[in-house]
């Protein structure tokens, strides 16, 4: 991918899988109390641990795509996140309303479909238009 379309789009899908998280992330601060209460209701484990932890890495993980810093492993960890977040969030093989059951079905496959994204992004790197392109050397493949 040495096009410069490339760094583009792949700019564009950085802020993209931004704004979604860096959203999360405010909404999870403002209504921190409610988060945590969330969490102990889904029977997630160190909820102490959990809460601040998955604030950081959607509100820090949001502003790190943008600037496009340390992207593959972020997109790791991103990635991971996004599917433990489903498996913990939109359990819908626990859900016995069907409507409820099909919209967490929905979710379920949408994380899925953005740790996808991620993945993407860990082969692809974060692209010219951003931190580690800007210090990566000009010679060869710049990422």
């Amino acid at each position: 991918m040495t096009r410069p379309v490339d760094s583009g789009v792949i700019l564009i899908a950085r802020i993209a899988l931004a704004v979604l998280f860096l959203w999360g992330g405010v909404m999870k601060l403002l209504g921190y109390a409610g988060f945590v209460s969330y969490l102990h209701s889904k029977g997630v484990p160190f909820v102490q641990v959990a809460a601040p932890l998955a604030t950081a890495v959607e509100a820090l993980g949001g502003l790190l795509l943008i600037f496009g810093f340390k992207i593959r492993p972020l997109a790791l960890i991103m990635a991971v996140y996004t599917v433990a977040t489903a498996v913990l969030g939109h359990d819908f093989w626990n859900v016995t309303d069907p409507a409820m059951q099909r919209d967490m079905v929905i979710h379920f496959w949408k994380n899925i479909g953005i740790a996808g994204g991620f993945l993407l992004l860990f082969v692809t790197g974060a692209g010219r238009i951003s931190i580690d392109g800007a210090r990566a050397p000009r010679g060869g493949l710049n990422l």
